[in-house]
C-alpha cells in the first residue's frame, strides 16, 4: 500500500521520539519499492522517512541499515561525501520504516545534471572512484553478496531465462543481450565494492559538488559498470567521458577497458528486471509501463543500431551462412543459458566442424569368427576313421573340433 507524506510523518514520530514534524513533503526514490518523504521538525532540523512497499523492499532496507552500521568513523572520513545516519525505526506488520538524519544538498534531475557546470561531473567521478576502492573487508564482514566475473556473467544469464519465460521481450532484445552475455572477452574485469543503486536519486547536489550519496540498500563485491550504467542512459556522451576521466584519475586500479560497454547492457537490462518485479507484483500499470520501454527500445535499436555492447559483433540472424549453421548444429541453440561456452541463439559455434567423409559400404564382417560345434552322428552311423580326421584349422578358430582329444590309458 502507498503511504502519503502525511502518514510517514505521523510514522516518524514513533520512529524518533521527541520529533515533532512542523512540515513535510513528498522525497524522490524508487516509486515501486518505497514510499519516501522529507520532514521538518519544529527545530528547524530535516529529516528523510523511507517506507518498504513489500518485504523485499523493507528487506533491503534493513540491509541498508547494516550497511550504514559498518561505515566505521575513520572510513566516513576518507569519503569525499556525506553518509546517512539511521536515527530511528519502526515496525508496522511485517515491514520496517527508517528514518534519517538530514543531509545536505537536494536531487537534480539527469537532465540537470548533464548540463550543470563541468564540476559535477568531475564530482561525480570522483564519488564513484571512491566508493569502488572502498575495501572489499566492508562487504564480506557484513556478510553481503560477492561475484567474481563469471558468476556475475552467470546470474545475468539466469536473469536473461527468466526474463525470457516472460514472453514479453522482444526477440531482438534477447538475442541481442544473449550475445553479449555470452562473449567472455566482455566479462573480464577486476571485482570491487559496488554501490549497487546508483542514480541521480541517491545522489545530492550543492553548489556543484557531490554532498551526499544515498540508497546503500544493494552494496556487493562485483561488477564496477552497474554504478555507470543511469550515466550511459541519459545518452550525454560528453558528460559521460568528463565522469569517466576523473573516475579513472581517482581510482587505485586502472578500469577495464570494457566497462561502458557492460554499462549500456545493464542500462538495456534493467527494463527487463523491471518487468518481472511488475509481474512478480502482479501491478498491472509497471507491467504495462516495461513493455513500453523495451519496445521503444526495440525500435531504437532497430531503426539506429543502439549502443555497442559486445566486443564480438552480433551476427545477422537472417544470414544464409548462419541460418545453415544454426540448422547443423540445434544443440548448441538449445543449451540452458547458465552453461558457459558457445554463444546459443544466433551465434557461430567456436570451432567449426567438417563431417568425415564416409566411405563406399563393404560387408560387415564380425570381430571373431566361430565355427559351430559339430553335432555328433548317431552310433549306427558312425564315421569311418579317415572321416574323423581333424582338418587344419586356422588360427581364428574357437570350436572345440580345434582341440584333440589323447585317451591317457592307451599306450
Amino acid at each position: 500500500m502507498r503511504r502519503k507524506p502525511i502518514e510517514l510523518a505521523a510514522i516518524a514520530t514513533a520512529a524518533v521520539p521527541g520529533l515533532t514534524p512542523t512540515a513535510v513533503s513528498s522525497a524522490p526514490d524508487d516509486p515501486a519499492d518505497f514510499d519516501s518523504a522529507l520532514l521538518l521538525d519544529s527545530e528547524g532540523k530535516r529529516w528523510r522517512v523511507r517506507s518498504p512497499r513489500h518485504a523485499e523492499a523493507s528487506a533491503r532496507l534493513e540491509t541498508e541499515f547494516l550497511v550504514l552500521r559498518a561505515f566505521a568513523p575513520a572510513v566516513r572520513a576518507e569519503l569525499p561525501f556525506l553518509m546517512p545516519t539511521v536515527a530511528g525505526s519502526v515496525r508496522l506488520g511485517t515491514l520496517s520504516t527508517f528514518v534519517y538524519s538530514h543531509l545536505s544538498g537536494t536531487t537534480r534531475s539527469v537532465e540537470e545534471l548533464t548540463t550543470g557546470p563541468g564540476s559535477v561531473a568531475r564530482e561525480i567521478g570522483t564519488a564513484l572512484a571512491a566508493i569502488h576502492d572502498l575495501p572489499r573487508s566492508l562487504v564480506s564482514n557484513a556478510d553481503l553478496p560477492s561475484y567474481t566475473p563469471n558468476e556475475f556473467r552467470q546470474r545475468r544469464l539466469n536473469e536473461l531465462d527468466q526474463a525470457a519465460t516472460t514472453g514479453k521481450i522482444p526477440a531482438a532484445l534477447l538475442r541481442r543481450w544473449e550475445h553479449a552475455m555470452e562473449d567472455v572477452s566482455l566479462w573480464r574485469f577486476n571485482p570491487c565494492v559496488v554501490h549497487g543503486d546508483l542514480h541521480e536519486d541517491n545522489l545530492l547536489i550543492e553548489s556543484g559538488r557531490v554532498t551526499a550519496v544515498t540508497g546503500w540498500t544493494d552494496l556487493r563485491i562485483g561488477d564496477p559498470a552497474d554504478d555507470f550504467a543511469w550515466l550511459v542512459a541519459s545518452n550525454e556522451q560528453d558528460f559521460i567521458d568528463a565522469v569517466l576521466k576523473a573516475y579513472t584519475a581517482g581510482r587505485r586500479d586502472t578500469p577495464d577497458q570494457h566497462l561502458l560497454r557492460r554499462a549500456a547492457l545493464s542500462a538495456e537490462f534493467a527494463l527487463a528486471q523491471y518487468l518481472v518485479k511488475g509481474l512478480a507484483a502482479g501491478d498491472e500499470a509497471m507491467v504495462r509501463e516495461a513493455e513500453g520501454m523495451l519496445e521503444s527500445l526495440a525500435s531504437d535499436i532497430a531503426e539506429f543500431g543502439g549502443q555497442p555492447i559486445s566486443v564480438e559483433p552480433l551476427p545477422d540472424a537472417s544470414s544464409p551462412d548462419n541460418s545453415e549453421a544454426a540448422a547443423q548444429v540445434p544443440a548448441e541453440d538449445s543449451a540452458p543459458a547458465a552453461a558457459p561456452g558457445p554463444a546459443r541463439s544466433g551465434s557461430s559455434p567456436a570451432v567449426t566442424v567438417v563431417p568425415v567423409p564416409v566411405e563406399p559400404a563393404e560387408p560387415a564382417q564380425p570381430a571373431v569368427h566361430v565355427t559351430p560345434i559339430p553335432v555328433d552322428p548317431p552310433a549306427d552311423e558312425a564315421p569311418d576313421a579317415e572321416d574323423t580326421a581333424p582338418t587344419a584349422k586356422g588360427p581364428d578358430d574357437t570350436s572345440t573340433a580345434a582341440i584333440s582329444v589323447i585317451n591317457i590309458k592307451q599306450g
